[in-house]
């Protein structure tokens, strides 16, 4: 696999393979600055909308991947999220993502965040997976934390291959397959 920008951005701009797509980075609005968004040397730089899930622990429940209770969350929306201290929060991208079938993605945490103990995890989006990323962000530290709506979260690198997988994504029916909202662990 390699990295090639150029294909990558053709792809993204008229392929609608990232909308809304932002050709260039993004670090200020009205003269503010912001954590940035858009494209980068060699990736994209996503957006956290404004609707999260907190994480809350109120119903003394266990975290079990296969039987998850979301009423361990509390939903919220608004330009800036609060993660209570050692806890964490779901968002998900502005952007809705459809990912050709010879590109595997990988998502890293900006350094931004990374900087202040905060963690940004997401598996990597498959070939031919398409739907808006859900977004975890941990908060590590023993302090609140703030996450910033409509700004730079995370940064999309993009693997593409010589040759197409075999079975995609899409192929398989993955169950995380067109997901509009924040979406929880399910089975």
């Amino acid at each position: 696999m390699s990295i090639k920008s150029d294909i990558w951005i053709r792809s993204a701009a008229e392929g609608g393979m990232i909308e809304p797509f932002e050709p260039y980075q993004v670090n200020a609005i009205n003269n503010s600055r912001i954590v940035s968004y858009g494209t980068s040397s060699y990736g994209y730089d996503v957006r956290c909308a404004k609707e999260f899930k907190i994480f809350t622990n109120i119903n003394h429940a266990i975290v079990d991947p296969k039987n998850f209770d979301e009423k361990s969350f509390v939903d919220f929306y608004g330009e800036v999220c609060i993660i209570p201290p050692n806890s964490f929060a779901l968002a998900r991208t502005v952007e809705y993502f459809r990912i050709p079938r010879n590109v595997l993605t990988i998502c890293l945490g900006k350094s931004t965040y990374a900087r202040c103990g905060i963690i940004v995890n997401v598996t990597p989006l498959e070939p031919e997976w398409e739907g808006h990323v859900t977004l975890e962000f941990s908060n590590t530290t023993p302090l609140p934390a703030k996450i910033y709506a409509e700004e730079g979260c995370a940064q999309m690198v993009f693997l593409e291959s010589s040759e197409t997988c075999e079975v995609s994504y899409a192929d398989r029916g993955g169950k995380y397959q067109f997901q509009n909202g924040v979406t929880v662990p399910c089975i």
